[in-house]
């Protein structure tokens, strides 16, 4: 890493998820820039970029929390003022992309969220954006800059092939999920079954029923996200129904965990329920069986790669 040590890349973290930062900044073996964050008593946030940034490459890791709108309210902010303290380039480094399930209009009226955060990104003023696992791939074409897209399944597909699990059967929980979950599958070399479901209203899904065999098979569900869980818990019933073994897995990159959702697991009693740590978990959230892969050394490297003009799809091949 001496390469890095010349001061001209520098990494700073906004307060969605300073652990990760930290993780990332280890990993690469530099120092976190230093950045002032705070609030005014009306709520309005302040950024101040400590450092000398003038003619820099600049990364700013920003995961989308349960804060969520404080969360790019902050980005762009710092955003600006590294623009505004001419750095040569700007990163936004956002693991977990929020508003990407607002993709396109299912309904008369509704807005485009993903598409409108791209275009406040664009404008704000970064030159580049690396994020991991996009809840659809159509978002990177909302963007007018690059877009490095990673993904945390060869990172899932790793940790379950090392447990050695018997009969196993990978899960999409719908259709959309299908083509991520088939790559776990192929890693793993697995069979595919996909859930049928419906969507009621927000937040709430129903299991109709199942394409392909898990009778007497250990399941796995693969999902790039869970908010709510009510996809993957509701879908537990309908695999044992249909003659499941009883340890069930999950595999997800992005943990939101929000509202019932740790109920939802603690009823439905999955073995193991595994997520990389894109979004921070609180202790409050965390339950028996759940398990969190790091994903800085992943994040890491593409910073590495994007700072060296590398390749960072080879990370895949």
């Amino acid at each position: 890493m001496a390469s890095l040590m010349n001061n001209h890349l520098m990494i700073f973290s906004g307060s969605s998820h300073p652990q990760l930062a930290e993780e990332i900044a280890n990993y690469l073996n530099v120092k976190l820039g230093d950045i002032k964050l705070s609030r005014f008593s009306c709520g309005e946030i302040y950024a101040r970029i400590k450092d000398n940034v003038r003619g820099r490459s600049t990364f700013v890791i920003q995961t989308g929390s349960e804060k969520v709108n404080e969360d790019l309210m902050e980005l762009f902010i710092i955003i600006d003022a590294l623009k505004r303290a001419s750095a040569d380039n700007i990163t936004a480094v956002i693991p977990h992309f929020s508003y990407a399930r607002q993709d396109k209009k299912s309904a008369s009226r509704e807005p485009i969220s993903a598409r409108l955060i791209a275009d406040l990104l664009t404008k704000s003023g970064i030159d580049r954006i690396i994020t991991m696992d996009l809840h659809s791939d159509q978002i990177q074409g909302f963007f007018d800059v690059p877009v490095d897209h990673l993904t945390a399944i060869p990172l899932l597909a790793s940790y379950i092939n090392d447990k050695n699990l018997v009969n196993p059967v990978v899960i999409a929980p719908d259709t959309g999920r299908a083509k991520t979950a088939k790559k776990i599958a192929d890693r793993i070399n697995a069979p595919l079954a996909i859930l049928h479901k419906t969507r009621p209203e927000h937040n709430k899904t129903a299991i109709t029923h199942i394409v392909g065999d898990v009778k007497g098979k250990t399941c796995i569900f693969v999902d790039d996200m869970v908010d709510t869980a009510g996809t993957a818990t509701s879908g537990v019933d309908t695999l044992m129904a249909n003659g499941a073994n009883k340890e069930i897995y999950m595999v997800a990159t992005h943990g939101i965990l929000s509202g019932p959702a740790v109920e939802k697991f603690l009823k439905a009693g999955m073995k193991e329920v595994v997520f990389t740590n894109s979004v921070p978990i609180p202790d409050s959230k965390k339950f028996p069986g759940l398990k969190i892969l790091s994903a800085a050394s992943l994040l890491g490297e593409a910073i590495k790669r994007a700072y060296e003009n590398q390749s960072i799809s080879s990370l895949f091949d």
